[in-house]
């Protein structure tokens, strides 16, 4: 719970340096502070993103490549079923193959 009991003088002394505060001279940042800044900044980021290359920053180029690296892979259904259609494990050579009768 609040402790405000335990120190019945504390109003005052919050008031005090809020006063204390509003006496200040009103400060300004030296010159150009703002244009070092944004120059630390801009630096900072431009070494960051140095590595990649400048179309993999967009998210649409990341995602189309993505796509396309799952599309080429060769792990889909397709590669499956492709394996079942040239499955030759039941056939031997010394068995006869059975031919379908032939329809005109």
């Amino acid at each position: 719970m609040s402790d405000s009991d335990l120190r019945p003088g504390s109003d005052a002394e919050w008031a005090d340096l809020l006063r204390q505060l509003g006496q200040q001279a009103n400060v300004q940042p030296r010159p150009f502070f703002y244009a070092r800044v944004h120059a630390r900044l801009a630096a900072k980021q431009a070494q960051a993103t140095a590595w990649l290359p400048a179309w993999m920053r967009r998210p649409a180029y990341a995602a189309l490549l993505g796509a396309l690296v799952l599309a080429v892979s060769g792990d889909g259904p397709a590669q499956r079923a492709g394996t079942q259609a040239t499955d030759y494990s039941g056939y031997h050579l010394s068995q006869p193959m059975q031919l379908a009768p032939h329809r005109l």
